[in-house]
């Protein structure tokens, strides 16, 4: 069997971030293709940490600015190496570099944090988001890391466009992988709580990520009083895990605004409701929240923001919206028009069997690994950038890494 040694950013917890749910899909793609997993990381776990001894998968807990993991990745020699996000490649691709030569190198980039960035800074400055904002720091370290490697996993199509139309990216060092999911079955979707079963609106998203945060601000303040206005008995139902006294002081009975806290299980909390509100001012990548709905046939109001990457041609499973008073009136559409809501309803169930059926993407992902395996020396040799980078780049970052190891001994 082939060794895969993943490198986690964090332990994967799929009930609280789509980046869990994620890497859990990850984890099975590679499991099909007969591979020996190996999950490192170097974070603290939680009582959300998935036990990835279920699915077989071994654990091995490493230290950052450390020479044990040298030792260690030495002694595995992974035919492949996973980085969860630009930042541990960071932190870990040189010494896989030095001890793993021949290891191909893959990058899981979640989603592109340097649009994110861009994103946020446009926010908070009022204006619309320039190159100048897309050229950001986070932005070059996240490129670099991506030239380094030798595929980059982008999960979202407009992520793909802006890498290879703006940043120039050749296109043999990106794979657009989206979330690999399960079709939903007819039986499933008639198993389904109706349009008269289901009450009030629901949000939700791991409060720790910061457009989340942002998103549940903005519906306090412009959006839920304008819903309230024209449905008094409504109430919106906000869910995330890591919820700190700034989140929770939002908490208003009196305004039917309900910081409900970690959602034990998302599927029943969402079928509860009628309508998903996804207001995201700034961000990127997919949207797991809009899945969670979808696949709990929740129709949705969301931003642009939110939207982007996920319905291609198809009808939308709600309405995207970026202006506030729009954004009430198409929620309250949705709360009261039950031929409006099923319909929405509907494309929710294409949206999902079309995009983001797993048994679409497998097969040739497997080609995709297998194939740069084969011909790595002549990938390797067509990325020169890369060449570059890994000499320039992680000279630095391996002596600054050596240097905090010395200084912590």
């Amino acid at each position: 069997m082939n060794k895969l040694l993943i490198i986690g950013f964090v332990w994967p917890e799929p009930k609280s971030s789509a980046a869990g749910s994620r890497m859990l899909q990850l984890i099975e793609q590679f499991l099909n293709q007969n591979f020996e997993i190996t999950f490192a990381c170097a974070a603290k776990t939680s009582d959300n940490t998935y036990d990835l001894s279920q699915l077989g998968v071994k654990t091995q807990t490493i230290l950052l600015n450390d020479s044990s993991f040298d030792e260690f990745v030495s002694q595995l020699q992974p035919d492949v190496v996973l980085f969860d996000r630009f930042m541990v490649e960071e932190q870990y691709g040189w010494r896989v570099a030095e001890h793993c030569q021949n290891a191909l190198r893959v990058l899981d980039t979640e989603d592109f944090h340097g649009l994110r960035k861009a994103r946020e800074l446009a926010l908070k400055e009022g204006v619309d988001v320039t190159v100048e904002h897309l050229q950001n720091d986070t932005t070059k370290r996240e490129i670099a890391s991506i030239y380094r490697c030798d595929l980059s996993l982008i999960i979202s199509v407009a992520e793909i466009d802006i890498l290879t139309q703006q940043f120039k990216i050749d296109e043999s060092l990106l794979y657009y992988l989206p979330f690999l999911l399960e079709p939903i079955q007819e039986e499933a979707i008639n198993g389904l709580p109706t349009f008269e079963e289901r009450q009030h609106f629901i949000t939700i998203g791991n409060f720790l990520h910061p457009p989340n945060y942002d998103a549940v601000l903005y519906l306090k303040q412009s959006i839920w009083p304008l819903i309230r206005q024209q449905l008094q008995k409504a109430e919106l139902h906000i869910y995330g895990a890591y919820e700190s006294q700034k989140v929770t002081q939002l908490h208003n009975e009196k305004e039917g605004f309900l910081i409900k806290g970690f959602a034990e299980d998302v599927d029943i909390v969402m079928q509860q409701a009628k309508v998903c509100l996804a207001p995201l001012r700034f961000g990127a990548g997919l949207k797991g929240k809009l899945v969670d709905a979808m696949q709990n046939g929740t129709p949705c109001v969301m931003s642009g923001i939110a939207a982007e990457g996920m319905f291609g041609e198809l009808e939308l499973n709600g309405f995207i919206e970026n202006h506030p008073e729009i954004f009430a009136q198409k929620a309250v559409e949705l709360y009261t028009n039950a031929e409006v809501w099923k319909a929405k309803q509907n494309s929710s169930f294409k949206i999902l069997n079309q995009r983001f059926d797993k048994a679409n993407f497998k097969d040739e992902f497997a080609q995709k690994i297998e194939g740069l395996s084969k011909d790595l020396k002549n990938h390797r040799q067509n990325n020169f950038i890369g060449h570059i980078l890994q000499h320039q780049t992680l000279q630095s970052t391996k002596y600054l890494s050596k240097w905090i190891e010395e200084k912590n001994s």
